[in-house]
């Protein structure tokens, strides 16, 4: 699942949120770069510091730190820590200028005036901007990646047909509630969280090829984003159809949600592999029975509460 996959989180990974103000800070940068190091009696002028002899040597160097700045902001890595520098570039600028204020009166004093908020003003954007993109780099990193696979005797036609009916999840997805069809492509979900909560999403199926592949994700501004893809490939020898799924999820309280969810059994990827086992019981044999070696989850409570096989009752098919 890479940037050009269309089962993207779009939501967490939106280059608007993350990247797209720095890119544009990036090219201020470059325009104040080359300015200040190609006319810095220019820029003296208009900025009212002309008549200081040190500002021949401080703006060719503001100049070059903005130009640092272009390079790292427009180069996309990292955004979060190249916005902050120009953060603590502006506050550099701030302190130059409220000094060169002090020392200039009349129409130099008022340019000076009129820069410093001009670069107030900047400032205020650098932040904005780094703000954002420290919060949509924590996001990333809190992304949950996982594949599984299942080998079912059944035909790539039957297993596909049967995933495609997205109704037809919660039968073996023990956390889902249900799910909804409002049309061809979107539907709404149901799923029990922590503590017994319900966490509800709509989602959207962003790619579908018949027997062979099917991918989904939830739309913008949900709770828990998240997304996944599920492939239906011929197993070898012709034993059935090895059905592989990759999901992607970002959790909000991130690792730690993740290591406590863990304690009480319900480590994200052992989940899906019980879902996996429950779906090659339902497809095979049109229910789900449990006995004491079924899959439902890797805690102690769990595993004391495994019975002798039996179907499961029929509200929770």
């Amino acid at each position: 699942m890479d940037e050009t996959d269309p089962m993207m989180l779009d939501q967490r990974g939106r280059r608007g949120r993350g990247t797209g103000l720095p890119r544009l800070l990036g090219v201020v940068s470059l325009a104040l770069g080359a300015g200040g190091l190609l006319a810095p009696r220019a820029v003296a002028r208009l900025t009212g510091v002309d008549d200081s002899p040190a500002a021949r040597a401080v703006i060719p160097a503001v100049g070059a730190r903005e130009l640092v700045h272009a390079v790292g902001l427009l180069g996309g890595r990292r955004p979060a820590g190249w916005a902050w520098t120009r953060v603590a570039g502006d506050a550099m600028d701030l302190t130059l200028l409220a000094r060169a204020w002090a020392d200039r009166c009349g129409e130099r004093r008022q340019r000076v005036a009129l820069t410093t908020a001009a670069v107030a003003g900047i400032a205020a954007v650098d932040l904005v901007a780094a703000v954002r993109a420290g919060r949509a780099q924590a996001a990333r990193r809190r992304v949950i990646d996982m594949e599984v696979a299942v080998t079912v005797n059944r035909s790539p036609a039957e297993a596909y047909r049967f995933w495609r009916d997205l109704e037809n999840l919660p039968r073996f997805m023990s956390h889902l509630e249900s799910v909804r069809a409002d049309d061809l492509r979107r539907s709404h979900w149901i799923a029990r969280g922590p503590a017994g909560r319900r966490v509800e999403w709509d989602a959207e199926i962003v790619d579908d090829q018949p027997n062979r592949s099917l991918a989904w994700r939830s739309l913008p501004d949900t709770r828990v984003p998240n997304a996944g893809r599920v492939r239906f490939v011929p197993a070898p020898g012709d034993r059935g159809t090895e059905v592989r799924v990759r999901l992607r999820y970002a959790p909000p309280a991130g690792a730690l949600g993740r290591a406590v969810a863990k304690l009480f059994g319900e480590e994200p990827e052992q989940q899906v592999r019980d879902d996996l086992r429950r779906f090659k019981q339902v497809v095979e044999t049109g229910e789900v029975v449990r006995s004491e070696g079924s899959p439902d989850g890797i805690s102690v409570r769990q595993q004391v509460m495994q019975r002798p096989a039996q179907p499961l009752p029929i509200a929770r098919r």
